[in-house]
C-alpha cells in the first residue's frame, strides 16, 4: 500500500439513495473501469478471501451464512457504539448473515490499545465478550477503564497480558490488514461496511441494512 488517507473520525450517515448508489459502483472483484475498489497494489489487499473470510477474525452470527457484513470500527467512535446493537439485531433477525468485526483504530492511541486487547481476548475464546464490553460503553475509553471492562466481562487479564506479548506479531498483522483494506476502499472514517460485495461508507438504519442485504443477495444470485 502506498496510498495515505487522512482519517478524521466518525463517518456521517449517508442517505439511503447515496449509500446504495455507492454500493453499485463498488463491487468486489469488478474491473477498475466500473469503480471497483481494486486498483494497483490494492489487488493484494482486497481479495475476497481476506476481506470477507480472514481466518484470524472471529465470525458472529451464522458462520455458514450466505451474506457477509464486514464492519470497520473504532471502540472510541460514538457512531460505532450507537449502531452496534442495531447491526446485531439485523444479523439475529435475518439468521443467514455472517458478521465480521474488523478493528480499525483511527481515533488515537487508546483506540489502538483497545483494539489490541480485544483481539488478544480471542486467544481465550472471549473476543465477543471483549468486543461487547468495549463497544457498549457511553464514555470515552482510557486504558484503566478498558482493563476494568474486560475483567468485568470475564476476561482473564493475566492471560490477556501474556497473549498481548506472545501474539503481538499476529495482532499487529491483523490491524495492518484491516487498515490497509479500509484505506484501499477509500473509507474516510468509522463505522464503514462491506455488505456482500458492496461498500457502505457510513451508517444505515436497520431497515436500510435489511434492504442492502437483500440487494446483496440479488447481486449474488445474478452472478
Amino acid at each position: 500500500m502506498t496510498k495515505s488517507i487522512e482519517m478524521t473520525g466518525p463517518n456521517p450517515a449517508p442517505t439511503r439513495r447515496v449509500a446504495l448508489g455507492l454500493l453499485g459502483a463498488s463491487v468486489l472483484g469488478a474491473g477498475l473501469a466500473s469503480g471497483s475498489a481494486f486498483a494497483r497494489d490494492d489487488e493484494k489487499v482486497l481479495t475476497e478471501a481476506l476481506v470477507l473470510r480472514d481466518p484470524e477474525i472471529p465470525v458472529i452470527g451464522n458462520a455458514n451464512g450466505d451474506i457477509t457484513i464486514v464492519e470497520y470500527y473504532d471502540y472510541n467512535c460514538p457512531y460505532c457504539r450507537k449502531i452496534a446493537p442495531e447491526i446485531r439485531q439485523v444479523v439475529q433477525d435475518d439468521g443467514k448473515v455472517r458478521l465480521v468485526l474488523k478493528d480499525w483504530p483511527i481515533l488515537g492511541e487508546v483506540s489502538k490499545i483497545a483494539a489490541r486487547m480485544a483481539l488478544a481476548a480471542k486467544y481465550q475464546d472471549k473476543f465477543v465478550e471483549a468486543h461487547d464490553a468495549l463497544i457498549g460503553v457511553s464514555s470515552r475509553l482510557t486504558e484503566p477503564r478498558i482493563r476494568e471492562l474486560l475483567a468485568g466481562a470475564g476476561i482473564n487479564i493475566d492471560r490477556l497480558n501474556g497473549d498481548l506479548t506472545a501474539k503481538a506479531k499476529e495482532i499487529d498483522a491483523i490491524l495492518a490488514r484491516n487498515s490497509a483494506q479500509a484505506e484501499a476502499f477509500e473509507f474516510r472514517g468509522t463505522p464503514s461496511f462491506i455488505v456482500g460485495k458492496f461498500r457502505v461508507p457510513g451508517i444505515l438504519t436497520m431497515a436500510q441494512f435489511e434492504q442492502v442485504i437483500a440487494d446483496a443477495r440479488k447481486a449474488k444470485a445474478s452472478n
